[in-house]
Parts: structure tokens; C-alpha cells; sequence
């Protein structure tokens, strides 16, 4: 849905503005590559995202991972693919 809606937002849609910085970022001078990649195969990222929707806007940066971070980091590390819940 992602890459779709990169490719198809238009001014109308509600998250133009952010669709219009992110293709910013992609037309500039390096080389990107923009692939799907299953929330088990990254569960940190999985868990940050799941955790964002509780923050207020704006940017967040954690010093030290919390300990169900360093859980998933752990994993995420040795490849091992799995969910949490």
C-alpha cells in the first residue's frame, strides 16, 4: 500500500504532504531502492511503528532501547523471523 500510495497521491489525498516530502527525498542524487519487506522479517521496525501510534507528532529519539526493544532488536539481529504480540 505504501509504494502505491507513493505512486498514485495526488493534492487530494489526505497525506499528500507527507507523500510529497518522501518523493523529495527519493528524487535526489543517490540511489534508492524501495522494496516490501513482511513485518516478521523486521519486527523492530514493527514494534516502533505500533509503539508511534501512542506518541504525539513529531520526532522521537530513544537513548537506550527499552527491554522489549532489545527483545526484538536481538532477533531481528540473528534473522530469526517472528511477530510479537
Amino acid at each position: 500500500m505504501a509504494v502505491q500510495l507513493l505512486q498514485e497521491a495526488t493534492p487530494g489525498h489526505p497525506h499528500y504532504v507527507q507523500v510529497s516530502a518522501i518523493r523529495d527525498l527519493l528524487a535526489r542524487e543517490w540511489e534508492v531502492h524501495i522494496g516490501h519487506i513482511f513485518r516478521e522479517g523486521n519486527v523492530v521496525a514493527d514494534y516502533l511503528a505500533s509503539v508511534g501510534h501512542a506518541l504525539p507528532a513529531g520526532v522521537h529519539v530513544f537513548e537506550n532501547p527499552s527491554s522489549m526493544l532489545s527483545h526484538w532488536l536481538y532477533f531481528d539481529t540473528l534473522g530469526i523471523q517472528t511477530s510479537f504480540g
